[in-house]
């Protein structure tokens, strides 16, 4: 009952004229039911009463017009079927009058521009079905629209027409069991007291409409909610609305988040309709030799909110689907609290630090030499991570409690992407701009007296720009589709469904590891050509290989762990949860880009120099400033008085050891601020 004609879908949209040339073939067995007069270019009438006359089946019939009062009389009629018929265009007022045993009206594939009136029927059936679909010209649901249909309780199909709002006080007046709204796909506003003056509805179907909200009224009535490819609908009304649904299939995994854990005031499976139901079903129980009451209370409990087991009336417990994957778990963005407050401590340090190496370079009395430039570049890129770093952490901050609600709109909007493409973007400059530094410090050692060969910023200019491009595509990749970063909350690309995807995840790994062993085996290198007895003493070869080991030591703990997990995770073997990761990803992830500006530059003395120098400029910390610029114009009069003595010129050993001398005081002070 209720299914559409099985006509094929090619014939459904034949037109149909209304003065023929003869039928098509198929529409030839189509015939006028009796009392009716279906006169090609006429209006329908069927006219009563007509004893034993329970269905009216009215298709492929050429009519234009169904008057008021077309089926008077007809009382005895149960079921009337208008389908298939694409030359009506009109159903006037009262056409549908005084039909007290109707309980099946279908009118479906017609060409009918407004929603005919069915407010007359006066039917007494219980569970009365209005059935209309695929009428592509009917394009709103106004209110009052099924008023006085029935007195009793209603299901509406109203599936697969051309609505594109339903007004509000649409349902006044019915006992809604279930409304089927489904595939209107341009239905994209549903008023909020659109169920005003109704019970109801039990059952709601919203599937593959384009409604980005459902009304903030009547919701509490709903047992199953049915939402699935609404694609529009990211974010459902508070929870608090839904008190007595059980079943939930919806679109995106995280709105199941919502109805999880729910505390127990809220879990209220209580029915309008069927309020006094588990009285029913608790004492219909103790009476096993009632068998039509017994059946009755199991098929209200379809309706209801209770489950019968084993002698027992339970509440039911509520399903939701689709269930949240392994990449989305029911959790806020920050799954910990303690990561909540650590975030904001790392994301102003990294961005507070990186700002003031900036400007303390740029702004400086001094040249711009190579390795300025280089410092230049390496803390914008960790600056950059400082960004994406906040940019999370102030989601988590607005989301907490309900990220669930806003999952969809940031994980596809447009926030998630520009996070997702500073922090791939930052940690790939980072990781070259290192890898830079460490082997233009190695190249300057061990090239120290060939002076022609000495790294120049005509040269590093090209180096830095070939990074720039590099990390920006790498960076792009996600934005059109290879990988995205979608995936997860927190704008990583995760995404490793294709062959291409993870291509494009283990070829990051590999390049990061392979310039983690580069750095390591530069430095290396740099120890072994300053130890030299001649040039320094024991307790300085300590030091400078403890600052090494610290620097190793900060790149090793930003990649190792990312790296190992990122790699398993590749190849579809994933050893952490998402949960577990982001405390990777504020731990470890950003140590370089929290570290570098200290290692590198705020904890030597030609940073602090310059630092305190650009102070001076603004009135600050003058003799501090004054101090410095006495131990620089000490220690140029001391070189200018010593000189090299016994010769005009040096020799090429003393040459070097002179030259050894500046690049080991630019390995101990972590990068050099004026060319030796």
């Amino acid at each position: 009952m209720g299914q559409r004609s099985p006509a094929p879908r090619l014939l459904l949209a034949l037109p149909l004229l209304l003065v023929l040339p003869p039928l098509p073939r198929a529409l030839r067995g189509a015939r006028c039911p009796e009392p009716c007069n279906c006169a090609p270019d006429s209006a329908l009438r069927c006219p009563g009463p007509r004893a034993g006359l329970t269905r009216l089946s009215l298709t492929y019939l050429p009519v234009k017009i169904i008057p008021s009062q077309a089926f008077r009389g007809l009382n005895e009629v149960v079921k009337i079927l208008i389908q298939n018929t694409k030359n009506l265009v009109h159903i006037e007022p009262g056409a549908f009058t005084n039909l007290p045993r109707l309980k099946y009206l279908s009118i479906c594939n017609t060409g009918i521009r407004m929603l005919p009136d069915v407010t007359k029927i006066f039917s007494s059936e219980f569970n009365f079905i209005l059935e209309i679909c695929d009428n592509l010209y009917i394009t709103t649901i106004p209110g009052n629209a099924f008023q006085g249909m029935n007195n009793e309780s209603i299901t509406l199909k109203l599936y697969g027409n051309g609505f594109e709002e339903v007004q509000s006080h649409a349902f006044n007046g019915t006992t809604l069991i279930s409304l089927e709204l489904k595939e209107n796909i341009h239905l994209e506003k549903m008023h909020n007291g659109a169920f005003r003056g109704a019970t109801g509805p039990s059952i709601l179907d919203i599937s593959s409409t384009k409604l980005q909200a459902l009304p903030s009224y009547g919701l509490e009535s709903i047992q199953t909610l049915i939402a699935t490819s609404s694609y529009y609908l990211k974010k459902l009304p508070s929870r608090e609305k839904f008190t007595n649904l059980v079943d939930a299939t919806l679109t995106y995994p995280s709105h199941c988040c919502a109805f999880r854990n729910l505390p127990t005031k809220e879990q209220n499976f209580s029915f309008s309709i069927f309020e006094n139901f588990s009285k029913q079903c608790e004492s219909t129980v103790r009476k096993p030799n009632n068998e039509t009451l017994y059946s009755a209370i199991f098929a209200e409990s379809e309706l209801s909110g209770w489950d019968y087991d084993y002698g027992f009336c339970l509440p039911k417990t509520l399903r939701c689907a689709p269930e949240p994957d392994a990449f989305n778990p029911c959790e806020d963005i920050m799954g910990y609290d303690f990561l909540r407050v650590l975030i904001w401590l790392i994301n102003i340090l990294a961005i507070m630090g990186n700002l003031t190496v900036l400007f303390v370079l740029l702004t400086s009395r001094y040249k711009l030499t190579v390795p300025r430039f280089l410092m230049c570049n390496l803390s914008f890129a960790d600056f950059c991570m400082g960004l994406y770093l906040l940019l999370i952490a102030s989601v988590d901050s607005q989301t907490k409690g309900q990220y669930y609600n806003h999952a969809i709109d940031w994980q596809t909007g447009s926030g998630c992407s520009a996070a997702g493409f500073f922090t791939v973007f930052a940690s790939e400059l980072s990781v070259y701009t290192l890898t830079v530094i460490t082997i233009e410090r190695w190249h300057t050692i061990t090239y120290a007296v060939q002076l022609d060969q000495k790294l120049r910023l005509r040269h590093a200019i090209p180096i830095m720009l070939g990074g720039w491009i590099f990390s920006t595509l790498i960076a792009m990749l996600p934005l059109v589709g290879v990988s995205n970063y979608m995936k997860v909350s927190i704008c990583l690309p995760m995404d490793v469904e294709t062959t291409l995807s993870q291509v494009y995840i283990l070829t990051i790994l590999i390049l990061n590891v392979v310039a983690f062993i580069i750095i390591c085996a530069c430095y290396i290198k740099i120890y072994f050509a300053v130890q030299n007895p001649e040039l320094m003493a024991t307790n300085k070869d300590t030091k400078i290989a403890k600052k090494m080991a610290i620097l190793i030591f900060t790149d090793f703990t930003c990649m190792a762990p990312i790296s190992f997990f990122a790699i398993s995770a590749a190849f579809k073997v994933p050893l952490i949860t998402v949960t577990n990761s982001k405390v990777l990803l504020v731990l470890f992830y950003p140590v370089n880009s929290c570290a570098n500006p200290f290692l590198y530059a705020i904890f030597t003395k030609a940073f602090r120099r310059d630092f305190f120098l650009l102070l001076s400029k603004f009135g600050c910390c003058k003799r501090r400033a004054e101090l410095y610029r006495r131990k620089e114009f000490s220690a140029y009069t001391s070189n200018c008085k010593n000189g090299f003595p016994g010769s005009n010129k040096p020799s090429q050993s003393t040459l070097k050891l002179s030259t050894l001398h500046c690049q080991y005081s630019a390995v101990l002070d972590k990068t050099c601020y004026k060319e030796c």
